[in-house]
């Protein structure tokens, strides 16, 4: 009896002995997969962009006095929000409605042309077609910077100067070839057999577009909806070439309301900065999964 619990005993002991060492055989592979200057490199990466975003909302909450008498990088000793009522009362929310005016009118008619050419090049034949890809690939190698002077010019001839509609056709134009470009590699990852099938239940190319093609490119077309609307969001040189009404301003030329002859008022310019990206967190917050969706896809093929 006393053999066999010793025995027992011992074969436990071993058992927990060779536990203990798979364990640490297991652990150790871990360890060693472990990409500590990567990590260190992201940590670092962080900061860096954490300390801008720091330094703007905490000089939002200073009065000018504060910001010219301490430390930049100093919590305010006497918080106030006074900026963002001057803001508030400046045709902030005037600005913020042409931003988001100009924005929907050019995000929204850009996916909807760019998703049917992208399908048309995709899944059509013919030389036209070939043509017209290849002039929407010549349009990503002209800067809008560029062309800025022409645009001027068709704008008075068609006269749209003064106007949103003027903002939203040139940013539509130069916002179409990449996003055609996008949306066509998208689709040409959908596999044939679905497309055969569609066919063979009797849809249409129509039908296919809109109940195969669009379903399965919904990542991709809110990863550029969300580009090109921040691009036009933070549009700077049309509205300043292409408006000039005070009504007609959006977010970056209000900015100017803020500027004075000799001196400007940085605490209610950073304040205004950070009213106007509000909501593009929280169109961020909203699409994230499909957005994160769109910018990985590919990687695990």
């Amino acid at each position: 009896m006393s053999t066999v619990l010793k025995s027992n005993t011992q074969g436990a002991h071993t058992g927990t002995l060779g536990g203990s060492a798979a364990a640490k055989r297991g652990l150790g592979p871990k360890l060693r997969r472990l990409n500590i200057p990567g990590g260190l490199g992201g940590w670092l990466w962080l900061a860096i962009i954490i300390l801008p975003v720091y330094y703007v909302v905490i000089t939002s909450l200073k009065t000018q006095a504060g910001y010219f008498g301490q430390n930049p990088l100093a919590l305010p000793t006497s918080p106030t929000l006074e900026n963002y009522q001057m803001v508030l009362e400046a045709d902030f929310a005037q600005y913020f409605m042409n931003s988001a005016i100009v924005t929907l009118g050019s995000v929204i008619p850009t996916v909807l042309i760019s998703f049917m050419a992208s399908f048309a090049i995709v899944r059509g034949a013919g030389r036209f077609l070939r043509l017209v890809n290849g002039m929407f690939l010549m349009g990503l190698a002209i800067p809008l910077q560029a062309t800025i002077i022409p645009i001027y010019l068709m704008i008075i001839r068609l006269n749209l100067y003064d106007s949103l509609l003027a903002l939203m056709l040139p940013s539509i134009a130069f916002a179409i070839p990449l996003t055609v470009l996008i949306l066509s590699n998208f689709i040409r990852d959908v596999p044939n057999e679905l497309f055969e099938s569609m066919r063979l239940d009797g849809c249409s190319e129509w039908q296919t577009m809109w109940r195969l093609a669009l379903p399965l490119t919904r990542p991709a077309i809110v990863t550029v909806a969300i580009y090109n609307g921040l691009h036009v969001w933070n549009g700077f040189l049309l509205p300043l070439v292409l408006t000039q009404s005070p009504s007609l301003r959006v977010l970056p030329l209000g900015l100017w309301t803020f500027q004075g002859e000799f001196s400007v008022n940085i605490p209610a310019v950073l304040a205004s900065v950070v009213l106007s990206t509000l909501p593009i967190l929280v169109l961020y917050v909203i699409g994230r999964r499909q957005l994160l969706a769109g910018l990985t896809a590919g990687f695990s093929k």
